[in-house]
């Protein structure tokens, strides 16, 4: 028996012995929180769905036939799971679009689903397929058949551009965990954890609902990052490992998952039931990193991003670092590497200290940073962190597991009636006199890794070239269960949110940067501030553009003073191509600095100049036309005063004044444009002509601008049409309910509504909605105000505030 058992059985028969003496040292954490579908169907608008889901759910649980979608190993390539009763060999059909034109035909590969059995007694085969040779913007349908005789509804399927593209970051659905009963073999049991399987199922469906909504329908594929669902085979009522199929049934029934890719992660809830690898189908599955049942480590790329997926309920590191190095080799054009892993290595919640998952940071950290890995995406702590640029760090504290648990539970020891709270107490203080204590707090702090944070402007939301990695770790996307924040946030983590809300992350990947967008998902809006990780490259170019510019300058008759302030400049802005985690303020600091060198260079004076000044000074009266003689003779004899006269200046050099936003008309917006070089006004058509595009639809639009004469060379800048003003034509009482009307508007994708029972809006409550007609609830009087919205590339752009509504 090893230490860690004889710790538990010692403690175990402590509590037998002492009782309720015990429970007075120790009494409960705060319970764990979680979404009730009644409150969220509420907030959301959407109780019509949540009746129709109910009323549904009574077949729907008993149908373990919910297809799964998975990436493929590139674009082009799609795989598909599905479970059908044995006895038949299904196909699966795909061709473009809702004719299935060129419709190809796949037989599925079988494996036996082991030891389960559905309430009929019948037994079932997992079938798996891949469909390849499909091209990006083609809309496919796909239809399978679920026996030997009904053939699915056929859904569609389109995959994303490459070269600039959306996925969706997803933690812990756990379907099933809102259950608060406890595993019996009862049938009271079962109703409950059918009904919580109902409700969250619901919630996972609407979070998947609410990012399609604020992407425009634009995701490319779904990273999960563990946790599917809630029970394990260990776990199971009666040890009936089909307990988990009623909860595949509720993950796989959103009906987005019949459209969208779904990448999962193995995690503790999933890792000892074989029944995951039946539902799912992911690309490259490697005999890396497999614990016996779910399989081992996977990866897939799209685009110039190598997406690799660990095992690591696997705790043998060295197989994942093999895997990594391997996947690499396999990729190595990849421009972006990304992991994802199911434990929280550098979260912020309740797992985030546990020395398990501590260690295995500092095992896996490493190799990450060894193979440059830009990303790390994590779950299992149900609430949702972004860390700093973390490089190098290092273990300094051996603490037992046991003994932090023991700790753990005496700092978050909620008194005798806790309550649901979203940041755990601090009970362990800095200056207890008890050892225990203090050894607990010398732990906590070696693994806040202080030393490993970057220095990067706090203030960007932009570093560029980093040297090291960010970690993302991942909210509830369902609702089911939420952690606390621990009540000391870690010196390593930028932000992190708990409100007790399922939320997701957005996250935007082209060429020259992954950027971070996250949300809560009862009403879309941002729980962080967007935040972008850059290779450089616009950055690079502009500055190198600048830079040669500048040279330029150099061979001018300047003084020298003035050129060695240009050389300066020009040096330090050089020295940025090589350094790492800069930002965009780095970049354009040092551009300015080359700019304002380069506008502060001194002629050196002319000798002719200097002489006919000289006479000039001396000669008491100047004659009228002594002085005009004198200055078409130093015209004509000054080369380089000439040469000034006809020198091409780059538009790169003119100042634009920045254009407002302009509300969408319903036709091409063409704003004038005012530019000026060294505090002169330029003029159309004159210096410069533009040009329109993008300039009639909601979203970013361009302006670029053509030099002309002595002007060469273009500049682009953009401005943001919004959507139009919003409307409210009425809001009327309606008992103890109000009733809003919104005027429809073109190009939105829906309405934010702003109310309160105040006109100065101190308190307030704000909704989203993409009707043009919505009933507060329970409001005797409001003010109310309105303002549409349009999603462009994962952004929400809004249209300006109707006028306050008043209704008494």
């Amino acid at each position: 028996m090893n230490s860690t058992k004889k710790k538990i059985m010692a403690f175990s028969l402590v509590t037998a012995i002492c009782g309720s003496a015990m429970s007075l040292s120790f009494a409960s954490p705060a319970p764990d929180g979680k979404t009730d579908a009644n409150v969220l169907a509420n907030t959301t608008n959407t109780n019509a769905e949540w009746t129709a889901f109910q009323k549904k759910w009574g077949s729907l649980k008993s149908d373990w036939t919910q297809i799964s979608l998975a990436p493929g190993s590139t674009p082009s390539s799609l795989n598909f799971a599905w479970y059908t009763k044995t006895g038949f060999k299904p196909s699966l059909k795909i061709g473009e679009g809702e004719n299935m034109a060129h419709a190809k035909t796949y037989n599925a590969r079988q494996s036996e689903v082991k030891d389960e059995k559905d309430q009929n007694g019948d037994t079932y085969n997992a079938n798996k397929i891949t469909a390849r040779g499909l091209k990006e913007g083609t809309t496919y349908y796909y239809t399978y058949q679920k026996d030997e005789n009904t053939w699915s509804d056929p859904a569609a399927y389109t995959p994303a551009a490459k070269d600039s593209y959306n996925f969706l970051f997803v933690g812990d659905p756990q379907v099933g965990s809102s259950n608060e009963m406890k595993g019996s073999d009862s049938e009271a049991f079962y109703n409950a954890q059918s009904n919580a399987v109902m409700n969250d199922a619901f919630n996972w469906n609407n979070t998947l609902n609410k990012a399609n909504q604020m992407t425009d329908g634009k995701i490319a594929f779904i990273m999960s990052a563990g946790d599917q669902i809630q029970t394990t085979k260990k776990k199971a009522p009666g040890k009936k490992a089909s307990i988990s199929e009623i909860e595949y049934t509720g993950f796989l029934s959103p009906g987005l998952l019949k459209n969208i890719p779904l990448a999962s992660t193995v995690g503790n809830h999933d890792a000892d039931n074989p029944n995951y690898t039946y539902h799912f189908n992911p690309a490259n599955r490697s005999d890396l990193g497999t614990n016996n049942v779910t399989g081992g480590d996977y990866y897939f790329t799209y685009g110039n991003a190598l997406y690799m997926d660990l095992n690591a309920q696997n705790s043998n590191v060295a197989e994942h670092e093999t895997f990594i190095k391997q996947a690499i080799a396999k990729n190595p054009q990849a421009k972006w590497r990304i992991v994802t892993v199911h434990q929280d290595i550098y979260g912020s919640a309740e797992h985030s200290n546990e020395p398990d998952i501590t260690n295995l940071r500092y095992q896996l950290v490493p190799f990450f940073e060894e193979n440059h890995v830009d990303l790390v995406l994590t779950g299992h702590d149900h609430a949702y962190s972004r860390t700093k640029i973390l490089k190098g760090g290092k273990s300094t504290d051996d603490y037992d597991q046991d003994d932090f648990k023991t700790e753990l539970k005496k700092d978050s020891d909620a008194g005798e009636n806790p309550t649901t709270r979203t940041v755990a107490p601090e009970n362990v203080k800095e200056d207890s006199s008890d050892p225990k204590d203090q050894a607990y707090l010398t732990y906590l702090k070696s693994v806040f890794d202080e030393d490993a944070i970057q220095k990067i402007d706090e203030k960007s939301d932009t570093v560029i070239n980093p040297d090291g990695i960010m970690y993302i770790t991942a909210g509830s996307s369902s609702g089911s269960k939420y952690y606390d924040l621990v009540p000391r946030q870690q010196s390593y983590i930028a932000n992190r949110w708990q409100e007790d809300v399922p939320t997701y992350s957005v996250i935007s990947v082209n060429d020259d940067a992954l950027t971070l967008n996250t949300y809560r998902a009862d009403n879309n809006e941002k729980i962080d501030s967007s935040f972008t990780i850059s290779k450089g490259k616009e950055d690079k170019a502009q500055l190198k553009s600048t830079i040669d510019d500048a040279k330029t300058a150099l061979d001018g008759d300047y003084t020298d003073d003035s050129k060695k302030i240009l050389q300066s400049a020009l040096d330090q802005a050089s020295a940025l191509e090589t350094k790492k985690n800069l930002t965009k303020t780095d970049f354009s600091n040092a551009i300015k600095a080359i700019n304002d060198a380069k506008n502060a260079l001194v002629k050196k004076v002319q000798p002719s100049a200097q002489t006919n000044i000289t006479e000039a000074s001396q000669t008491k009266e100047v004659q009228p036309n002594t002085a005009s003689a004198a200055a078409p003779a130093l015209s004509n004899n000054t080369p380089k005063a000439a040469a000034s006269k006809t020198k091409k200046i780059k538009m790169s050099l003119v100042k634009v004044k920045a254009i407002k936003n302009q509300a969408y008309r319903g036709k091409a917006i063409k704003p004038s444009v005012k530019l000026t070089y060294n505090k002169k006004t330029l003029k159309h058509n004159r210096d410069y002509t533009v040009t329109y595009k993008h300039n009639k639809k909601v979203g970013k639009a361009l302006i670029i601008i053509t030099g002309k004469g002595q002007y060469t060379g273009k500049k682009t800048i953009t401005f943001t049409i919004t959507p139009a003003k919003a409307v409210i034509t009425s809001a009327r009482k309606n008992k103890n309910h109000i009733k809003v009307k919104i005027k429809a508007l073109k190009q939105v994708n829906g309405y934010q509504i702003t109310y309160s029972p105040t006109s100065s809006f101190e308190t307030k409550t704000i909704m989203t909605t993409k009707k043009t007609s919505v009933t507060l609830k329970n409001m005797k009087k409001a003010f109310i105000k309105v303002k549409a919205y349009k999603i462009v590339n994962g952004k929400k752009i809004y249209g300006a505030s109707s006028k306050v509504k008043v209704c008494k």
